[in-house]
């Protein structure tokens, strides 16, 4: 009984299902934004059995709407015969007006790129969690890992500091 309970708790909260983790290495990420997803059922499938990926994709504003490219799910093998399955097709992400507008002016006026960076749960809706980005410089990038490595080596020195205490 306890491993039902446990089993259902994870079922529909917010579990993640895909993260674009060098969206945060290629750019600088200033405002995130929640989207939901039009998908198909044959997708939903997919996603709930873990085959999403988002490592390529990015978004794009066609006609006063945003589309996610190269966002891949992968079909499953017993996917409905009667539909063709295409694992990278353009999906809609949906969002307010009000949130479209400002997306679209901070993309076309100051040269934003959109990038999801994730794919979540909520609920029994799929979201994508969509980030207006400017791209990293080289030298950037060089930065970043130095302080990450600074800050992995400050915590390897204060646990063996601890320790010693």
């Amino acid at each position: 009984m306890a491993k039902a309970n446990a089993k259902d708790k994870n079922k529909g909260n917010g579990g993640t299902i895909a993260l674009n983790k060098r969206a945060r290495h290629e750019y600088h990420l200033e405002q995130k934004f929640e989207a939901g997803v039009a998908l198909q059922g044959w997708e939903l499938k997919s996603i709930r059995a873990g085959r999403a990926n988002i490592g390529e994709s990015y978004a794009i504003v066609r006609n006063g709407e945003i589309f996610l490219f190269g966002a891949q799910i992968t079909p499953l093998l017993s996917a409905s015969t009667h539909v063709i399955a295409d694992d990278r097709r353009n999906r809609k992400l949906l969002l307010h007006r009000q949130e479209i507008d400002q997306l679209v002016g901070k993309v076309q006026r100051d040269g934003y790129t959109i990038v999801p960076t994730a794919l979540y749960w909520k609920g029994n809706k799929v979201k994508a969690e969509v980030a207006l980005a400017k791209g990293k410089q080289n030298h950037d990038k060089r930065d970043a890992e130095k302080e990450r490595d600074w800050n992995r080596e400050k915590q390897r020195v204060m646990r063996r500091h601890n320790k010693d205490a």
